[in-house]
Order: C-alpha cells, then sequence, then structure tokens
C-alpha cells in the first residue's frame, strides 16, 4: 500500500473535494453543537475544534480522508474533566498537556499499536458503527428524538437505550420532519443509482448536499403555506448568532493556570491523550480500510498532527479532539479524493459561524439524519457480513463480536473485547505454526527434526515448549534454525533450558544456527 506521504495534485481533485467537504460540513456542525452540549462545555467549543481540526490538523496529518473534530467518545471523559477541576477554564490546560503527550508518543513511535488491530476487529467496528448510525438516526429521521444530535451511546442520559428510543419515537412523530427526511432519502439513494451517475453533473455534485439544501426549501414551503407541518425550531441546527469579529472573541474561552501544580490536572491531561490517540489510530485505520485507492496513513505523524490540533484547540478555547470515523466515512462516502475536503469542511465551519449562522439554522435534523443513514447502511451492508462469514469462523467470530460489543457498550470497550477474541485466535494460529516437526533417518538413525520458522516470537514459546516437554524419552533430536531469521530471546531461553536438563531424559540433542543463551542469562 502506498504511503500518504507523497502529496497528490490537490487542483485536480477540487471538483470533488469542494462538495464533499460541504457535506461533511453540514453533517459536522450539529455534531460539534451536540457534543459540546452533552460534555457541559461552552456549546461553541465543540465549533472551534472543528475549525482547528478542518483548517489546520487535515495539513499537518499525513491520511487524505480523515476528518478530525470532537468525538462523540470523549463527552463522559470531558464533563467528569470539567467537574474535576471545578472550570472549563481549567480543564482546557489538560487539553493543551494531552496535546503535548500526543506529540511525544508520535516522537516515540508509539503509532505503531495502530498496526496490531486486527482486520476483523476493524471491519467490526465499521459494521458496528454503521449499525448504530441507523439505530440512532430514525428519531431524528422521524422528528421525535430529544438527544443530541451524534449522540452514539447504547444507555442513553434520558434512562432509555437505543432500541426504546426507536419506539418513544414512533410516539411523537412530526409530519414535516418526517417527509423532509424521507424525501432527502429517496433524493441521496436516486442520486447515487448507476443510471443517474452516467451523467456527469450528478457524479460531481454529492446528493446528500442537494437533500441539505432542498430541505431547506421545503421548510421554507411549509411554514409559509402548511404552518401546521413545519418543522419545529427544536429539531433545526442550532449554531449560536455571532455579530462580527467582537462577538466571536467574546464567545472563546481562555485556559487558567490555577490547577498547574494539582495531580488531577495531570490525570485527566493522561487521560484524554490515551483515549484520544487510540480512537484516532482506530479511526485513520478504518478510513484507510475504505479508501478506494488504498493510501496509508503515517500513524505516527497522525498522532504529532493531532497534538498539535490538541494543543491549538485548548488554547482557542475547543473540546479535545480526535479523527472521527463518522466524518471520516461521510468524507469517503461523499467521494472525497484529498484532505483538500476536510480543509473546506473546517473553512466553512469558521465562516458558518461568523456569516451564516441564520441561514444554517434552517437545516431540518431529518435531512442530515437522512444522509448519515445512507452512510450507516454503506458501512454495514450485508454482503460485508457474507463475506467474513465465508473467510471462517476465525474472522467471523471476532467481527461479529466486535458489531455486538459496540453497539452494547462503546467504542472504546467494545474494540477491547473484539481485540481479546481476536488475540485468542492469533494465539492459536502462532501456536500451530512456529515450527516444522517431522522424523527423519539421519546417520543412521531415527531422528526428530524440529525446524524453526522464519519468524519465532514469544507467542510461539507455548508451542514450543509444549513440544519440547512431549518428545519422547531415549529419542535423538535435533533443532534446527537454518531458515530463520529471528528467534525471540524467551523461545531461546526455552530451547537452552531443554539442552541443560535433556540429559535427565536420555535425550541426544543437537542444535544448529539457534544462538546459545548463557546459564548466567537463564537463571
Amino acid at each position: 500500500m502506498r504511503e500518504n506521504d507523497k502529496s497528490p495534485n490537490y487542483l485536480a481533485h477540487l471538483g470533488k473535494d469542494i462538495p464533499s467537504g460541504l457535506v461533511v460540513f453540514f453533517v459536522a456542525l450539529p455534531l460539534c453543537l451536540g457534543i459540546s452540549l452533552a460534555s457541559g462545555a461552552p456549546l461553541f467549543s465543540g465549533i472551534v475544534t472543528g475549525i482547528v481540526g478542518g483548517m489546520l490538523v487535515a495539513w499537518l496529518s499525513g491520511s487524505q480522508l480523515a476528518v478530525s473534530g470532537p468525538a462523540a467518545g470523549l463527552t463522559v471523559i470531558v464533563l467528569n474533566g470539567i467537574e474535576t477541576l471545578g472550570s472549563f477554564e481549567s480543564f482546557l490546560l489538560a487539553v493543551v498537556l494531552a496535546g503535548i503527550i500526543q506529540v511525544a508518543l508520535g516522537f516515540l513511535k508509539a503509532g505503531v499499536i495502530g498496526l496490531y488491530f486486527p482486520s476483523s476487529v476493524i471491519k467490526g467496528m465499521l459494521a458496528a458503527i454503521g449499525l448504530i448510525l441507523i439505530l440512532k438516526q430514525i428519531p431524528h429521521f422521524m422528528g421525535a428524538d430529544e438527544d443530541f444530535f451524534g449522540e452514539m451511546e447504547f444507555f442513553q442520559p434520558d434512562g432509555r437505550n437505543t432500541f426504546t428510543e426507536i419506539g418513544h419515537a414512533l410516539s411523537g412523530i412530526q409530519v414535516g420532519a418526517l417527509i423532509i427526511g424521507i424525501i432527502s432519502l429517496v433524493l441521496i439513494l436516486a442520486w447515487d443509482s448507476p443510471r443517474l451517475k452516467r451523467f456527469k453533473f450528478f457524479k460531481l455534485v454529492p446528493g446528500a448536499l442537494v437533500a441539505v439544501l432542498l430541505s431547506i426549501l421545503l421548510n421554507y414551503i411549509f411554514i409559509n403555506f402548511i404552518p401546521e407541518i413545519a418543522v419545529s425550531a427544536t429539531h433545526l441546527v442550532n449554531l449560536p448568532v455571532i455579530s462580527g469579529i467582537s462577538g466571536l472573541t467574546q464567545e472563546l474561552r481562555f485556559l487558567s493556570l490555577e490547577h498547574l501544580t494539582s495531580p488531577s490536572l495531570y490525570i485527566v491531561a493522561f487521560t484524554i491523550a490515551i483515549v484520544a490517540s487510540l480512537e484516532t489510530l482506530l479511526s485513520v485505520e478504518a478510513i484507510d480500510k475504505l479508501d478506494p485507492h488504498k493510501r496509508r496513513t503515517p500513524n505516527n505523524r497522525e498522532l504529532k498532527a493531532q497534538g498539535i490540533g490538541n494543543i491549538v484547540a485548548g488554547l482557542l478555547g475547543g473540546l479535545p479532539m480526535t479523527a472521527v470515523i463518522v466524518r471520516g466515512t461521510t468524507n469517503v462516502s461523499a467521494g472525497a479524493q484529498t484532505k483538500v475536503s476536510s480543509f473546506i469542511h473546517g473553512t466553512f465551519l469558521m465562516l458558518s459561524v461568523l456569516f451564516l449562522a441564520n441561514f444554517m439554522n434552517q437545516i431540518p435534523l431529518s435531512a442530515l439524519a437522512a444522509v448519515l443513514l445512507v452512510v450507516g447502511y454503506k458501512l454495514t451492508k450485508p454482503a460485508l457480513f457474507r463475506t467474513q462469514f465465508k473467510l471462517g469462523y476465525e474472522q467471523f467470530l471476532p467481527f461479529f463480536i466486535t458489531v455486538v460489543a459496540i453497539m452494547f457498550s462503546d467504542l472504546l470497550i467494545g474494540i477491547c473485547i473484539g481485540l481479546v477474541v481476536g488475540v485468542i485466535f492469533i494465539l492459536k494460529a502462532n501456536y500451530k505454526s512456529p515450527y516444522f516437526y517431522h522424523k527423519e533417518e539421519h546417520k543412521d538413525k531415527e531422528v526428530i527434526r524440529i525446524k524453526l520458522s522464519e519468524h519465532v516470537s514469544f507467542l510461539n514459546k507455548a508451542s514450543i515448549v509444549l513440544t519440547l516437554e512431549n518428545l519422547p524419552d531415549n529419542s535423538y533430536v535435533i533443532i534446527d534454525g537454518e531458515n530463520s531469521e529471528f528467534i525471540d530471546y524467551d523461545v531461546l531461553e526455552a530451547i537452552q533450558e531443554f539442552k541443560n536438563t535433556a540429559h535427565e531424559r536420555n535425550i541426544k540433542l543437537e542444535i544448529y544456527n539457534v544462538p546459545e543463551v548463557s546459564v548466567l542469562d537463564v537463571h
């Protein structure tokens, strides 16, 4: 796979990146506001982070399609952090320190952790997010959800869960919102049909962008001609209206050094850094899998970019950020080709705050829900489940368990459960394959030859130890490392210990091309 370090011709893709960036912007705007609300932070703080993520981090990052901003997965950490430190201004210092920690992690090359996520777990994560998007957007689609737009937890703050919320929504459908949602959904699906994609216009302009603009027109018609079904203000985008630069500076919050010597500050900062880094690495790994050009994101560079982004966001009064899967997948779905799309999304977030608030506040959330319903379906198509099932239970079980675990807990807990299952299968596979064991004639005697494989890691130790323990007494054994490029120290130690005790079982042992470990090292 190609690295993203080679910069593409950004101007050549503007025709796709600008419309895609607008689609991501329309989806990101209510997400930024909703996450701020759920975090107990000033409403404007999520917008600040979205702007920094789009306008700064996009260019520092090595990913062409990832989109950074405030993440729903950090809401509990932010809420608890503000409560622990006593004020949002004190919490901002923790965000800056978390950014510094992330930059350090990048220089320490901690991004390699992202390479250890099994493919089945990453695909399970994408499928789970797709299902959650579908289930969570159904109430917004019907104009009957009181939870913030972008909320992803199974157990909700209002006491309901993902499934009971849908049942509750059925009793409070808002007709105008539902009509707009249905029209938007049909338009997006039709726009993506092969019949229309034959025409250049339908290829260049994303259907989601047209659907959002049309939804504003439809609600305007409802307000003026059928007011009884007009979408209520609670189900429209709710962006604070700011009058110029002076109003903007009044909305910004700046960090306080009050708790600089408090241990609690550093605990909160470290928690943000670790969780945000893990979510970022998961997100870019997932987006790389969706990238039609199969470009690879440099993980260490991503950690540095996110760290700088969090430093700047904290200094400007923003929430902590990560690379966000929902925005990234929306970006891919809209047809983005390069990081210009993310930059466009950040630019329009800034413009909307300064000049477009009144216009943005006319967008019905049901139209945005329709966009995310389509994104969710693309992430969790039935074909994905069939493909994973055909790969065998070693791939399907980690995939399926990850899906279920994320749906009924949250992203990080679900991923951890999926990783545990995936590691069990990895250990099982390594148990079977560290060496080739066979009997042969050697010097006119029957011998057992254990030929080590090219790469023998500590994961293979258990298998090798058990094999050596179960060798028959009075046998003639050869351990051959001729083809091995790497043998882990733990395995070398196990072989040396067997060598030291083989005579007790009258086993004649010969060892070729395996480095010795001294008795002093072993004991």
